[in-house]
């Protein structure tokens, strides 16, 4: 019979759920160690990635989820008021909504930031569109486009 500890464990355990090309997480769950991804991935609100988080395709990070390492993927949606302490790294586009915080981002395509983001430096092969106030390091662009306030 299982300790309480590992029963506890294991019945917490993330599940990733896969439909053809894409991968989804549960709803609020906890990512221990590096999680590679060999698809698309679907995140829900409030799931949380303790290391690397590697998506071969497009990344769409849910609202108020967070991750403590290095983000790699094709393109990237990080949610509203979602935490990245370490870089995003995509070979497309990211963007980035209202009120998230990310470490910098380096990507291929175009970059959106939406209002409220926090962000260190920026670098893009493409387009920046910045959506409102930001607060951030240096931007580096092919152009720059600041709408509203």
């Amino acid at each position: 019979m299982p300790e309480p500890r590992e029963t506890y464990l294991r019945d917490r355990m993330p599940t990733v759920f896969q439909k053809g090309n894409t991968f989804y997480a549960q709803k609020g769950s906890y990512f221990e160690g590096n999680v590679k991804i060999d698809g698309d991935f679907i995140v829900p609100a409030h799931t949380h990635f303790w290391g690397k988080l590697t998506v071969a395709g497009t990344l769409e990070l849910g609202r108020g989820s967070s991750v403590a390492g290095n983000v790699t993927c094709w393109n990237a949606v990080i949610g509203s008021r979602s935490r990245l302490r370490g870089p995003i790294t995509a070979h497309g586009d990211v963007t980035v909504l209202d009120h998230a915080s990310v470490r910098s981002i380096d990507a291929g395509g175009k970059v959106i930031l939406r209002t409220g983001v926090s962000v260190g430096d920026v670098r893009s092969g493409d387009a920046i569109i910045v959506h409102g106030k930001i607060k951030s390091g240096n931007l580096v662009g092919k152009s720059m486009k600041v709408l509203g306030d």
